[in-house]
């Protein structure tokens, strides 16, 4: 993410044992069917993010992402195990760049807890307003109960709960937060304060700012939990 030779490939460069005139393996280039299995699974994830922005993630099926994608049903899935799975990796690449804003951003927020995880939840609805029902996608993956392990939808992805957890523990440091609260519990709880916001999207047809107000009162609230007594 985001050099020197590897001792072990110099020992092999001046190995005496090596038979003369036999040269050194190279490592395998990719063939044609590398190549095309790359090209499949990049078109499988443009068409599937797409379809899940326009069709939801009940709305949308194996068949029409692999129409959309001019390849078969069968190619999809020598690529992907389930549309869940699909769908997880069409987040996994699209949050890379939200990553790398809260990596930047995040360690530098000022004021008390509540007002770090005001503004770190404003970054995640100014992003995925963007693509909002995308996102609802992601979330309404987390209730398909046939979803396999690989599969990652909403709530199962590591990343938001971390930083969070991470803005709790530093509230703890600076006695902003009890130390006997239960942590985990209290990264859950945000974290469905924040899945459930987006309701709003749905039934009022709410931006990202209307969401981010809902969610400061919630945290607000929340917050009167763990401040120190």
């Amino acid at each position: 993410m985001k050099a020197d030779v590897h001792p072990r490939l110099r020992h092999v460069a001046r190995n005496p044992r090596r038979p003369a005139g036999v040269a050194a393996a190279r490592p395998a280039e990719a063939g044609p069917r590398q190549t095309q299995k790359a090209a499949t699974r990049s078109r499988v994830l443009d068409a599937a993010r797409d379809l899940f922005d326009t069709q939801g993630y009940q709305g949308t099926t194996i068949r029409e992402i692999a129409r959309h994608a001019g390849v078969s049903v069968g190619s999809v899935f020598t690529t992907f195990a389930s549309k869940g799975e699909i769908l997880s990796q069409v987040m996994e690449e699209r949050l890379e760049a939200l990553c790398a804003e809260l990596d930047r951003v995040v360690p530098h927020l000022r004021g008390s807890t509540a007002d770090r995880l005001r503004s770190m939840f404003a970054i995640h609805f100014a992003f995925e307003a963007r693509r909002t029902k995308l996102f609802l996608s992601h979330i309404a993956a987390a209730y398909d109960w046939t979803l396999p392990p690989s599969a990652k939808p909403f709530g199962r992805t590591p990343r938001l709960r971390d930083v969070i957890h991470d803005i709790l523990v530093k509230g703890v440091a600076e006695g902003d937060v009890d130390p006997s609260i239960d942590l985990l519990g209290a990264v859950e709880l945000l974290v469905g304060a924040y899945g459930w916001s987006f309701r709003l999207a749905v039934t009022e047809g709410a931006d990202a700012q209307a969401m981010t107000a809902a969610m400061d009162r919630q945290i607000g609230l929340i917050a009167n939990g763990f401040r120190p007594r």
